[in-house]
């Protein structure tokens, strides 16, 4: 198939019309509209075969990771989605492929309430590139930069299932055929926590979501915010099914460094506990507090039951670990 033909028969089409699109698909640009008293968020994220999924990841696991990992840098922010632009390089113009990936896309951005409004589409590797704009309140975005010695640290949801996840995929685990399912889907449909970051605003200090690993990004933290942290591994929310399948120990391992996971890693003052316990409620979103920063600059103390503990692996990384990790 050729380029217009792929945006017309695959693209245009989509049941979320907002009205701050003021032109959509089928310019050389797009014309939108920011609210008055908002901010724009914009993130953009790429994802390519063999490196971000695996090789052999069905069109609806890919559009739905491509847009959902997008949607968590706008989540960590405190942002809400409003738009984004996709960019489509593919080997071929496979009809089938590309009917299942955009009907995915598209159910996911009219899910969320986003709306697709131009990109580009080119034959080469398959490499997804989507930029997500979102709206946050003037000077009530999360940055990396807000947290404090004496401040809690909370994660949503669980971690490491992803990591496991794509062990899985790249046969270098063996799992019970329920625990694969739900680990493989972990890695290949995480959830965006959109709402829990809506809902984090005026109550977390700091927040960044868990892409590579919870120690990376949380070195992220120490970093803008000038200060440490305190780790208690016993607190780690495990799911059952990573647990069932590698034990506490590289469960833990892997909760630390694998990526994947997309969820909101966060720091909240303490006065602020009742208000984010409150507020995750109403969401219907688990959080958990796995430790405190501290006034040591850029140190993390990894404890077991208030004991040292030895991390055993530092997973896939970009580029190698650097912090100081104890």
């Amino acid at each position: 198939m050729k380029e217009f033909t792929i945006i017309d028969s695959f693209f245009t089409k989509q049941n979320c019309q907002r009205k701050d699109v003021i032109l959509p698909i089928g310019d050389d640009c797009a014309i939108t509209q920011v609210p008055a008293g908002q901010q724009l968020a914009i993130t953009t994220d790429t994802l390519v075969s063999g490196v971000h999924f695996p090789q052999d990841s069905s069109p609806e696991a890919i559009a739905h990771k491509s847009l959902a990992v997008s949607l968590s840098d706008l989540a960590a922010m405190g942002a809400e989605p409003a738009w984004i632009n996709l960019s489509l390089s593919m080997p071929t113009g496979d009809p089938d492929w590309l009917a299942r990936f955009s009907a995915t896309l598209l159910a996911q951005c009219e899910y969320y309430s986003v709306q697709l409004i131009g990109g580009d589409t080119v034959q080469g590797p398959l490499v997804i590139t989507i930029t997500a704009h979102g709206f946050v309140p003037e000077k009530q975005a999360i940055t990396r930069k807000g947290g404090k010695p004496g401040d809690l640290l909370y994660v949503t949801g669980c971690v490491g299932d992803a990591g496991l996840g794509l062990a899985i995929a790249l046969d270098k685990h063996q799992a019970a055929a329920g625990n694969a399912s739900y680990l493989r889907k972990r890695l290949d449909f995480p959830t965006p926590r959109v709402l829990a970051g809506n809902n984090l605003r005026r109550i977390a200090s700091a927040c960044i979501d868990i892409s590579d690993g919870l120690l990376v990004d949380l070195q992220h933290i120490l970093q803008g915010s000038g200060v440490g942290a305190l780790l208690q591994l016993e607190h780690l929310p495990l799911s059952a099914e990573l647990l069932a399948e590698v034990g506490q120990q590289q469960a833990i391992d892997l909760a630390l460094t694998s990526g994947d996971d997309y969820e909101l890693l966060f720091s909240v003052p303490q006065e602020q506990v009742t208000n984010l316990e409150r507020s995750m409620l109403q969401c219907n979103v688990p959080v958990t507090c796995i430790g405190q920063l501290t006034g040591q600059t850029g140190k993390i103390q990894l404890q077991w039951n208030k004991q040292a503990y030895q991390l055993q692996r530092r997973g896939y990384q970009h580029f190698a670990l650097e912090e100081s990790v104890e």
